[in-house]
């Protein structure tokens, strides 16, 4: 790592943050509405978004930063079973195409702005609504506290802030400024602004990988060179495990973990409030069905984005923290203004979705907590001012939780928080087909699945580092089988067995059921169908530029 400021790449990285900045601040200006005050302008962008500022709004908020930064430095650590993010980002489109445009449209018919929205809707259960609730608030904080390390890394390579014994204040500042930044323009912008600059960080990361795709293996001799020095680093044996590093191929014995990771976390992903939050904002149901389609463009991304973790092997990398392996990749291999502008590109990875993730747990907060069991009758405005306090409030969280607290711990927490929201599914994707299943059942499921998935992630040691005796990983033996596999999906299947079985036992003892005020037609109603009962203003109705 070298020594002292990169001079060169800090002034590239600081014009573009400025850059976006103007931008944040701008896009509440942009596409203006009559009436500002409300969750559907603040927290959606009036509704009116169309196919391609849906689709870098959507690429913006599930490819960030941590994306950018984590899955090349899993390569980097144990070779081909990081990968799994790239089948699992494949297999989540077809799914999402099922039921996301179903969601919407009810959602659009009912003024929904959260999932909770729709649960409390569909099944008539506050409880409910509550537990789906507080599963995404839960499962974003720690979502929003890992852009914090994706911005810390870039800061770390580029020699920002000072070494570990600076004054923790000068240390930190650089941090403290970015997200205090992030944290005003977002609460004047609301989702305008991470949509606004959505544009710039694709673009930047798009430049930055075809580049790096490029350019670095010329350097390093080509890819056959790239994967040879990568397997005989990968055969070494580990001193702590007594097991070689990693593979370039998954071991048989491993296959479980890789497919179980997969579909689990593509189930997932789609649960999280941010995902929903973007999905909602766009203006009909054919811009869902469109960018079900093309945002696998993401996924080939993606692919690419992995392979750095061997290139940053075969460069020679050498880092004590492998969340540093990309960004410090970057800083010897590129000219410095060209590093700074890939960390300009993980950096603002890091500020969109962290903006859009701040907005979807405020909303959930505002809607699904202050107005059903606070204030009932608080008004549009007032709604919107909580949410724009709560999500200042949540990035502040973050910050705190991030500067406080061991990298390591917030990784473990962001792995509880894809087993924690999986177990959301069943309401939700579950109640956008069927009316079949109990509100009590779902209940029931989701606090069995929370309670197994959080105490078998508990009990998972880490296997690099011995005095890590709690939350070491997210797979642990699934019960039955004697095979490893992911934690999620072993506790979804035990929600579903559970809501199952007490829905037979509460229809035949006839448990009241809570009242459905939703209709067949609305799951398949559009902006234009008539009856529609929320209407976009004039100013937002309009095409997408």
């Amino acid at each position: 790592m070298n020594d002292g400021v990169n001079g060169v790449a800090l002034a590239v990285f600081i014009f573009f943050f400025l850059a976006v900045t103007v931008m944040g601040f701008l896009a509440a200006r942009w596409r203006r509405a009559e009436n500002e005050h409300s969750l559907d302008e603040w927290g959606l962008g009036g509704r009116s978004f169309g196919t391609w500022i849906t689709w870098f709004l959507l690429g913006g908020d599930l490819y960030t930063a941590y994306t950018f930064v984590a899955v090349p430095a899993a390569i980097y650590a144990a070779g081909a079973a990081g990968f799994f993010a790239v089948p699992y980002t494949i297999l989540v489109y077809p799914l999402i195409f099922t039921f996301l445009p179903r969601l919407w449209s009810v959602s659009h018919k009912h003024g929904y702005v959260t999932t909770s929205d729709f649960v409390r809707g569909r099944f008539g259960s506050k409880g409910l609504s509550l537990a789906v609730a507080l599963t995404g608030i839960l499962a974003t904080m720690p979502y929003i506290a890992l852009q914090l390390v994706g911005i810390q890394a870039v800061l770390d390579v580029m020699g920002v802030g000072g070494g570990e014994n600076t004054n923790w204040f000068v240390k930190d500042l650089p941090l403290l400024i970015a997200f205090g930044v992030l944290a005003a323009y977002t609460y004047s912008s609301g989702l305008r602004a991470p949509a606004l600059i959505a544009f710039v960080k694709d673009t930047l990361i798009y430049i930055v990988i075809a580049v790096a795709i490029i350019y670095i293996p010329i350097k390093l001799g080509g890819f056959d060179d790239v994967f040879a020095k990568a397997g005989d680093t990968f055969s070494q044996v580990n001193p702590v495990t007594d097991k070689p590093r990693g593979a370039l191929v998954p071991a048989e014995a491993s296959q479980w973990t890789y497919a179980t990771l997969a579909l689990g976390s593509a189930l997932a992903l789609f649960m999280y409030p941010h995902s929903i939050t973007a999905t909602l904002s766009s203006k009909s149901r054919e811009v869902i069905r469109r960018n079900t389609t093309i945002l696998p463009l993401y996924s080939l991304m993606l692919g690419l984005l992995a392979l750095l973790g061997f290139m940053a092997i075969a460069a020679g990398v050498k880092v004590t923290n492998g969340q540093l392996a990309i960004p410090q990749l970057f800083e010897d291999m590129f000219p410095a203004w060209f590093a700074g502008v890939a960390f300009a590109a993980i950096g603002i990875g890091a500020l969109v979705p962290a903006a859009i993730m701040s907005i979807a747990a405020a909303n959930l907060f505002t809607r699904n907590i202050y107005k059903d069991f606070i204030k009932p009758d608080a008004t549009p405005q007032q709604e919107t001012k909580v949410s724009k306090l709560v999500s200042l409030l949540v990035k502040v969280g973050a910050l705190v939780f991030v500067l406080t607290m061991d990298k390591t711990v917030a990784i473990n927490f962001q792995l509880l928080g894809g087993i924690w929201i999986l177990q959301t599914f069943p309401a939700l994707v579950g109640g956008l087909f069927t009316r079949w299943f109990h509100r009590w059942a779902l209940l029931a499921g989701w606090a069995v699945g929370m309670v197994y998935g959080t105490l078998a992630a508990y009990g998972v040691a880490s296997p690099t580092n011995p005095s890590q005796k709690h939350f070491g990983g997210s797979n642990a033996e699934i019960p039955g089988l004697g095979e490893m596999g992911y934690i999620g999906l072993t506790a979804f299947v035990l929600n579903v067995v559970v809501t199952v079985v007490l829905t037979f036992v509460l229809k035949a003892v006839k448990a009241p059921d809570g009242i459905d005020e939703t209709r067949p037609e609305d799951y398949t109603a559009d902006a234009g169908d008539a009856g529609v009962s929320v209407e976009l203003p004039p100013a937002t109705a309009g095409s997408a530029h």
